[in-house]
């Protein structure tokens, strides 16, 4: 069954009618681009075949319900949720996603209730921004509910906007101080496109990813070591970010260039100097990967992929002993380039691989964390696949 299915079918069981629609959203990949979202530079993701979906019908009194339907077939339910009751702190756990959407929707008059059930299969945890996909369907199933459809004009709200009502809602609701990146993707990702956000401007290009033409593969590497954008670590870095910023005198560091870096490293105490320097060469790392792929030449980007994750580990140190594993055993085993994905502390990494060679590659990571007693990692490959919207259950 697919997550609308899902989703359509624990609404029945719980309210023993059918929903008034079902609204998908996917996770995502960054293909490379971390951490330049919120200094307001360039990122490159696209979205995965796996997505939560939200069944939903409207209620007259005000309230939220929401059910999700775990992996273990289990439903979980959050209880009434009075909307104009809700405010930051008020919701706590999982049900909070979804009430910091009902919250921000508040916010722009659509405060009207909702019966919502969730079901889907983005892994929780693995870097792949399930949280951003739960929070995208339920912001489309709310506007939906309300005859509202983002991105067709006529006085309805742009998907950007949308994506920046779900950033408010994990920001000031939930207190994860995530940027832009996740939410735009899952809902503006188009199928076998990879896509070319400008965050400041909020450009987009949809580049083409043809990886079945050109015979490699994205493979996956879950490393089941799970991360929560809530905890320390990525709310550290981000202020050293905004702090690096001030001191340089400029609104973001995405105003910095490579030609510009060691001039404003210098000027930079020592702490904040590698925060800077993965920001301003991540952010040249992904425009020069779109100008491989704008050119054809998909094959080339593998050494842009295993210069991010160096970076990533060792600038930024948010990688961790089995990411570093996966990237490292796929790399050794023929993978083109390889990469954490995410925010780090745990989650996925990727690698570009040969078709011909995705057994082989999978085979030897599994080796790698075996020979080190670790869990074995979850492997899939994963294609460009579409953005959120309306289901047909």
């Amino acid at each position: 069954m697919s997550a609308a299915s899902d989703a359509a079918a624990t609404f029945r069981t719980l309210h023993g009618r059918a929903p008034a629609g079902v609204w998908s959203a996917p996770g995502r990949v960054n293909l490379i681009g971390e951490h330049t979202d919120y200094n307001d530079g360039f990122v490159l993701p696209f979205a995965l075949p796996h997505r939560l979906a939200a069944a939903a019908s409207p209620r007259e009194d005000g309230v939220l319900t929401v059910a999700t339907l775990g992996s273990d077939g289990r439903v979980q339910e959050s209880g009434p949720l009075t909307i104009a009751d809700l405010k930051p702190g008020s919701v706590e756990g999982w049900a909070a996603y979804p009430a910091g959407v009902a919250w921000v929707l508040r916010d722009q008059g659509l405060g009207a209730g909702a019966d919502v059930a969730i079901a889907g299969d983005v892994p929780s945890g693995a870097g792949l921004s399930s949280s951003h996909a739960l929070e995208c369907a339920v912001a489309l199933a709310l506007l939906g509910l309300a005859g509202i459809t983002p991105g067709t004009g006529a006085g309805a709200p742009g998907l950007h906007e949308v994506a920046r009502w779900v950033q408010r809602s994990e920001n000031d609701f939930v207190g994860a101080p995530t940027g832009l990146l996740d939410q735009t993707a899952s809902l503006c990702c188009t199928e076998s496109n990879v896509l070319f956000l400008d965050v400041r401007s909020g450009e987009m290009e949809q580049v083409p990813f043809p990886l079945e033409e050109s015979g490699v593969r994205i493979l996956i590497m879950d490393t089941r070591t799970k991360h929560s954008h809530a905890e320390g670590g990525y709310g550290e870095r981000r202020r050293g970010c905004e702090r690096a910023a001030e001191l340089l005198e400029v609104k973001a560091l995405r105003d910095i260039g490579v030609d510009g870096l060691d001039t404003a490293l210098a000027k930079l105490p020592d702490e904040l100097v590698p925060l800077v320097r993965h920001v301003v060469t991540e952010n040249q790392r992904v425009l020069d990967t779109v100008d491989l792929l704008r050119a054809g030449r998909i094959t080339e980007i593998g050494p842009r992929l295993d210069a991010s994750h160096v970076s990533m580990r060792d600038d930024y140190r948010i990688s961790t002993r089995e990411l570093d594993l996966a990237v490292d055993s796929a790399r050794e085993a023929g993978a083109l380039g390889a990469r954490m994905t995410g925010g780090g502390f745990g989650g996925s990494a990727i690698a570009l691989v040969r078709e011909s060679d995705v057994d082989s590659v999978g085979r030897a990571v599994k080796a790698a964390y075996e020979a080190a007693d670790l869990r074995h990692p979850r492997l899939f490959t994963a294609v460009p696949s579409r953005g959120a919207g309306r289901d047909e259950p």
